[in-house]
C-alpha cells in the first residue's frame, strides 16, 4: 500500500546552505539578520514534522472524499479543518510576514520551502493557504488604512484565509472581458465601500469550512469604467461584514474535477456584496499582480513538490518491486542468478528516476535562489542590489512556474511508469499526483501565457539586454577549465545569441513572438537548470551517488533538448546563422 509522502530536509538543507549559502546571501539584510543557519535548520526541521505527520496523512482521504457542498456551504474532508487550524494557531502562515503585521519576519525561502513539502505532501489541503501570502502582500501595500487595520493581521496570521476572484464563465484568462459591477456607496462603514454584483468561476476556497470568515480579492468595473484591463478596481469583500452579518458572497455550487479533490473550487455569486476598494481606481489588475506573482512562484514550488512525491512513491517501489532478470554482469551480491532483479537495477528505471530527480534538485536550487532574490529585492540597502535581484525574479519566475509545472504532471506520469500496471490502480497513490498535477498547467496564467510573459513583455522590449545580463552574471560563477561548466558556457552563449537575434526577428515579424514563445521559454529553462547543476558540481559533498547519478541523467538525457528546440526556433527565422560567430 502507498505511504505518505516524508519530508527529508536534508536535501534541501544541502541546497540551500552549502550550495546557495543562504545566510550568507541574507546577512547584508537588517531586516532579517536574526535569520542564521541554525534557526532556519530548526525552522525547517520542526516543517517537516508537521507536514509529514499532520498534513501528509490526509492526502488520500481528502482525495477519496472530497468537498461536499450543500445549501451553499462547503465542507472539507475529514481531518482537513483540524490540520489547518493547527497549522495558523503554529505560526506556519505567519512565517515570512513582517514583524509588525505580526509575521514572525524570516526569509521568504522559508516559506517557499514549507509550501514546496506542503504541496507534495497533501496538495488539496496546502491550496486553501496558498493565497494567503500574496493577499498579505496585496492588502499591505495598496489597501487603505482602515482596511489594514481590520483585515491585514488576520491574513498575516493565517486566521482568516483569502480568494483571488478573477475570472468569469466568458473570460478565462482574458481578463479584459471581466464584467462584474460596483457601485459606490455613500456614507459606508468604510471608506470606499461599494456594492458588488457579478459572478466568478474557478475560485479556489471561494467557501469552506477551515476558517471563520473568508477575505475575497474581487476583481470588478465602476460605473462608466472603460473596458478592457485599464477599467478594472479592485476590491476586498469578505464573507462576513465587521458587525457579523453574511455578506452577498455566495457560493452556487463546487466543481467536479479531475483532481485536487480536497480543494473546493467554487463559483462565486456576488448579490450586493459589500466590497471596499484596494488601491486607486481603474488600478485594479496592478494590485491583484502583487497576488498573482507571488502565486506564480508558489505554483512553480507546487511543480516541485508534486514532481518529489512522484519520485519518492515510486523510488520506494523500485527499491522493493523485483521484476525479471536486470540486463548486464551478475554481481554475486544479487543472489540467486536465477531470481528476479529489484527495479531500480534496470536501466529503464534508473533512467526514469535519475531524470526526475535532476530537475528536482534543479527546480529547488533555482526557486531557493529566487526566494533570495525576493528578500534582497525588498531589504537590501544598495539600490543596484536590489535592482538586480528584482529582474532575477522577473525573468526567471515565469520560467520557474511553466517548466516545472509541466515537468511534475509529464515527469510524474513517468513515474507511474515504474509501477506498471499497479501505477494506474489506486493502491499505491501515484496516479492521484498525476491527476492533481495536471491543473498547475493551468491556473495562475497558462504555461502558453508565462512563454509569451517571458519573450514579449520581458526579452523583446528591451532586444534581450537584460537577460543577457542575467546570463552575463550566470557566466561570472562558471570555470571554463571543469568540463560541464564548459558546456553550460557554449550553452549560455548561444542562448544570448538566439535571445538578440529572436529580439530584431520578431520586430520584422509579428506572428514570430507567438509561434516561438513555448520553445523559447522551455530553452531558458534548460541552460538555467544546466547553471544550477553546475552550481551543485561544484559544492563539496556533490561528489556522492546521490548527486551524481541525476547529474549523469541531465546531461544525457535532459540537456541536448536545448538543441532540439534551438532548432526549432532558427527554423522559424530566414536567413539566421544556426551558432554565434
Amino acid at each position: 500500500m502507498s505511504s505518505s509522502y516524508q519530508p527529508r530536509p536534508a536535501d534541501n538543507a544541502f541546497l540551500l546552505f552549502n550550495v546557495l549559502q543562504a545566510p550568507q546571501q541574507l546577512a547584508p539584510l537588517s531586516a532579517l539578520t536574526e535569520a542564521d543557519q541554525a534557526l532556519m535548520e530548526q525552522v525547517l526541521d520542526e516543517a517537516g514534522k508537521f507536514v509529514g505527520e499532520v498534513v501528509a496523512p490526509l492526502s488520500r482521504e481528502g482525495d477519496e472524499i472530497g468537498c461536499r457542498w450543500e445549501a451553499g456551504s462547503v465542507t472539507t474532508p475529514p481531518g482537513f479543518r483540524e490540520a489547518y487550524q493547527a497549522f495558523w494557531q503554529a505560526g506556519w502562515p505567519a512565517l515570512a510576514g513582517a514583524a509588525e503585521d505580526g509575521g514572525q519576519g524570516l526569509p521568504w525561502v522559508l516559506e517557499g520551502v514549507l509550501y514546496e513539502w506542503l504541496s507534495a505532501a497533501n496538495h488539496g489541503w496546502t491550496m486553501a493557504p496558498g493565497l494567503l501570502h500574496g493577499a498579505y502582500e496585496c492588502i499591505k501595500h495598496h489597501a487603505s488604512d482602515e482596511l489594514k487595520a481590520r483585515y491585514l493581521a488576520k491574513v498575516a496570521s493565517g486566521e482568516w484565509l483569502a480568494t483571488m476572484c478573477l475570472t468569469e464563465p466568458h473570460a478565462g484568462s482574458d481578463l479584459g472581458l471581466v464584467r462584474t459591477q460596483s457601485t459606490p456607496v455613500e456614507g459606508g462603514a468604510l471608506p470606499g465601500e461599494h456594492l458588488i454584483n457579478g459572478s466568478k468561476i474557478f475560485i479556489s476556497g471561494g467557501e469552506h469550512d477551515l476558517t471563520d470568515n473568508i477575505v475575497h480579492l474581487v476583481l470588478a468595473r465602476l460605473p462608466g469604467a472603460p473596458a478592457g484591463p485599464k477599467g478594472l478596481s479592485l476590491f476586498l469583500a469578505p464573507k462576513f461584514l465587521p458587525d457579523g452579518t453574511r455578506n452577498g458572497a455566495h457560493c452556487d455550487r463546487i466543481e467536479e474535477k479531475m483532481g485536487l479533490h480536497g480543494s473546493p473550487t467554487c463559483v462565486m455569486r456576488f448579490e450586493d456584496a459589500t466590497g471596499w476598494l484596494v488601491g486607486q481606481p481603474g488600478a485594479g489588475l496592478n494590485a491583484m499582480f502583487v497576488m498573482m506573482n507571488a502565486a506564480r512562484l508558489h505554483v512553480a514550488l507546487q511543480g516541485i513538490g508534486l514532481l518529489d512525491a512522484a519520485w519518492q512513491k515510486a523510488d520506494a517501489y523500485a527499491h522493493e518491486r523485483r521484476q525479471m532478470r536486470a540486463p548486464g554482469p551478475r554481481p554475486a551480491s544479487r543472489g540467486d542468478k536465477d531470481s528476479a532483479d529489484l527495479l531500480i537495477e534496470h536501466p529503464a528505471m534508473r533512467r526514469i528516476l535519475d531524470v526526475q530527480r535532476a530537475w528536482i534538485d534543479g527546480g529547488r536550487l533555482l526557486a531557493y535562489r529566487t526566494g533570495l532574490a525576493l528578500d534582497t529585492a525588498r531589504h537590501h540597502p544598495d539600490a543596484a542590489e536590489r535592482a538586480q535581484a528584482q529582474r532575477w525574479c522577473s525573468l526567471v519566475t515565469p520560467v520557474l512556474k511553466a517548466a516545472w509545472t509541466h515537468q511534475a504532471f509529464y515527469g510524474a506520469s513517468e513515474c507511474l511508469q515504474v509501477f506498471g500496471g499497479h501505477g494506474y490502480v489506486r493502491e499505491w497513490g501515484i496516479e492521484q499526483i498525476v491527476r492533481d498535477s495536471r491543473v498547475a498547467m493551468i491556473y495562475e496564467g497558462t504555461n502558453e501565457i508565462q512563454a509569451i510573459d517571458l519573450l514579449q513583455r520581458k526579452v523583446l522590449p528591451d532586444g534581450g539586454e537584460a537577460l543577457g545580463a542575467l546570463l552575463l552574471s550566470l557566466r561570472a560563477t562558471l570555470d571554463a577549465s571543469r568540463p560541464f561548466d564548459a558546456e553550460v558556457l557554449r550553452r549560455l552563449a548561444e542562448l544570448r545569441y538566439l535571445s538578440t537575434t529572436l529580439a530584431a526577428a520578431c520586430a520584422a515579424d509579428p506572428m514570430l513572438a507567438s509561434l516561438s514563445a513555448d520553445d523559447y521559454l522551455r530553452a531558458v529553462a534548460l541552460v538555467l537548470l544546466a547553471w544550477a547543476w553546475a552550481q551543485i558540481e561544484h559544492t563539496p559533498g556533490a561528489e556522492a551517488p546521490r548527486w551524481q547519478g541525476p547529474l549523469q541523467a541531465l546531461q544525457q538525457r535532459v540537456l541536448p533538448e536545448f538543441e532540439m528546440r534551438l532548432k526549432m526556433i532558427r527554423q522559424l527565422i530566414p536567413a539566421t546563422p544556426l551558432h554565434p560567430a
